[in-house]
């Protein structure tokens, strides 16, 4: 078996006792815990270590895989220079899976590095798995903003390179969880912090990688979390094997979370092809949806499915609701693929003659022209969940007072630029957080000064 074994470790510079200063005593679980890992991987005598880490060169659409025979680094930034590391790739095992992912249409390779040196995700790890292992090859892999079922998709072709390769590999999922545990650590406390820490240990303790899958892109951000898709690509390299979890410790002594995850691996398993059983899933919801969707969500469906397949128009439908064919306003159509944003186009003030043209439009633009995505394809449109929010007329308010994020979406304007936020959003709990995404939305600075309006919607979904 070309996989000997998966470790999910965090990367907190300050473990090491030049940077810790004393310091790395009050987590000395995660300490204990990284020696414990380091002697595993040792014993199972790896010829490659597939290192992930989210402080590697990440792009929005692509994942950076490192080039070349290899690289160093040391932990000068962290106040330790003399702490330093030279690690050599693994090239072979490099060109292959850069040449399997593409055939298999995953956005990753060896193209865009800005700074070859290693990152401290990289080698936090490393200065443990040193202290006990010394002749191995690395291959460094950073993360991405794919989707993801995408990070999963690379973890089964590193499983496939390894075994085409027969190389013998340990899988190393370097990421801390979330930033946000205490107000006095030092990115402050969000109460997701702590939910997702809690969900996220419970799977690594169960090896319940499908749980890994379905977390909220809302609730990863509230929690600032920093792991996750490193180890959702493990769990890809893992597809269809039984493991045997180890969960050794878990510490937020400092605002952040640490945890340690030791996977045995115990034989092969069908039944743990998590991104099978997500999509069937996500489908099998999509479907349920659709058999209680109303006119609204109906039409915008319709709409866009008409469009991609045939690159025209539908026509207005007769039996839709008085409303929609007599009445104006401002709409915004949401699509959804497996719980992440695919697509989101709107107007705030009415540009077509009624409430079915604006859904009918904006339908298709949010399928096919939002420039932070690329079109949606045929293949995908069984996969979209849809929603309609249908605005009121917007009002101007005098202050931020004025404003309920469950109640009123807002509207920040600042000469020129307009930007808008709907309400009632998940992970949008307080008025301060919805206007600052306005702003940021619009590009207005935090010096400019800003005119406020709010509205109200109606959500079909």
């Amino acid at each position: 078996m070309a996989i000997l074994g998966a470790f999910i470790v965090p990367h907190p510079p300050l473990v090491i006792s030049e940077v810790g200063k004393g310091e790395e005593k009050k987590v000395q679980k995660t300490i204990e815990s990284y020696h414990k890992i380091a002697r595993q991987i040792a014993k199972l005598k790896p010829d490659t270590i597939i290192i992930t880490t989210p402080h590697s060169i990440l792009y929005s659409d692509y994942f950076h895989i490192s080039p070349g025979s290899g690289a160093g680094g040391d932990f000068g930034r962290f106040g330790a220079r003399d702490i330093s590391f030279l690690a050599e790739y693994d090239e072979m095992f490099v060109e292959e899976l850069e040449a399997l992912s593409e055939r298999k249409q995953i956005e990753a390779g060896t193209l865009g590095e800005k700074d070859k040196s290693l990152d401290h995700g990289t080698m936090v790890p490393m200065y443990f798995i040193n202290q006990y292992l010394k002749d191995y090859k690395i291959v460094r892999i950073g993360l991405s903003g794919l989707p993801v079922t995408d990070h999963y998709r690379l973890g089964r072709c590193i499983k496939e390179t390894a075994d085409k390769l027969n190389r013998r590999i340990v899988f190393v999922a370097s990421g801390d969880l979330s930033h946000k545990l205490r107000e006095d650590g030092p990115y402050g406390f969000a109460k997701e912090g702590a939910e997702f820490d809690n969900r996220v240990t419970k799977a690594m303790k169960e090896g319940d990688f499908l749980s890994f899958l379905t977390f909220s892109p809302e609730l990863c951000e509230a929690a600032a979390e920093c792991g996750l898709r490193s180890f959702i690509i493990m769990a890809g390299a893992l597809s269809g094997l039984s493991v045997e979890p180890d969960f050794l410790s878990y510490e937020g002594t400092f605002g952040v979370g640490y945890g340690v995850c030791a996977y045995k691996i115990t034989g092969e398993d069908d039944n743990r092809h998590f991104d099978i059983i997500f999509k069937q899933e996500q489908l099998k919801e999509a479907k349920e949806r659709q058999k209680n969707e109303d006119s609204y969500v109906s039409l915008a469906r319709k709409s866009l499915e008409a469009y991609i397949r045939s690159g025209k128009h539908i026509e207005e439908p007769d039996n839709l609701p008085e409303e929609m064919k007599g009445k104006r306003a401002g709409v915004f159509v949401s699509l959804k693929k497996y719980g992440q944003l695919r697509g989101c186009i709107g107007t705030i003030s009415p540009i077509t003659e009624n409430i079915t043209q604006e859904i009918i439009r904006n339908a298709i633009s949010a399928g096919a022209e939002d420039p932070r995505f690329p079109p949606v394809s045929e293949e995908e449109l069984d996969d979209l969940v849809y929603s309609v929010d249908v605005l009121s007329d917007a009002e101007p308010i005098d202050s931020m007072e004025e404003l309920d994020v469950k109640r009123y979406g807002v509207i920040v304007s600042a000469g020129r630029k307009r930007g808008l936020l709907l309400p009632n959003l998940e992970g949008i709990d307080t008025v301060t957080k919805q206007v600052s995404i306005a702003r940021k939305k619009a590009g207005i600075y935090d010096n400019e000064e800003i005119r406020l309006e709010r509205f109200e919607v109606v959500r079909h979904q």
